[in-house]
């Protein structure tokens, strides 16, 4: 095996994140699981945007979480209201330095410690069409699909010399 490799060794990080934002990320990721709700972090959307965690419920539904770890980050980030096409709720997630008076009303907001997180808010429902629906949960099976066999070429050393992304 050779000591340095051109993949990457934890297919499920990309690097993108701060710190921060990993330790909300953690949070809402145990929450979700405690609701039986599964997740997955950085899903690219069909408009080209991709969405910090995307929520899938029991019963079909899409939930959009979307990460901001301080007032700068959230003023800065214009292209949230662009996630409600991919969603039939879009939420906010932050952590207790974040003063929740900035975000918006009409979103759910979600307080995160990196170790759970509280639903101060639901957000309100907004269906998604069927096509939208299907296209989605295509795209949410395919990239869990990929990311799990992802997964388990890092893990497994007799899984050398295989494609890094699929």
């Amino acid at each position: 095996m050779p000591l340095v490799s051109p993949f990457r060794s934890d297919p499920l990080i990309d690097g993108r994140q701060s710190e921060r934002a990993m330790l909300v990320r953690r949070g809402v990721q145990r929450l979700m699981i405690e609701r039986r709700v599964s997740l997955l972090p950085e899903l690219p959307l069909a408009s080209g945007r991709r969405a910090d965690l995307v929520c899938l419920s029991e019963k079909g539904e899409f939930s959009i979480i979307e990460i901001k770890t301080s007032i700068e980050d959230f003023r800065v980030d214009r292209k949230w209201p662009e996630y409600r096409l991919f969603c039939d709720r879009l939420y906010f997630a932050t952590h207790p330095g974040v003063p929740q008076s900035i975000f918006p009303e009409e979103c759910g907001l979600i307080l995160s410690d990196g170790y759970g997180a509280e639903v101060l808010r639901e957000a309100p429902e907004h269906r998604l069409a069927a096509a939208t629906r299907k296209a989605l949960m295509l795209r949410f099976a395919r990239l869990s699909a990929d990311r799990l066999l992802q997964a388990e070429w890092a893990a497994n050393p007799f899984m050398t010399g295989m494609p890094e992304e699929l």
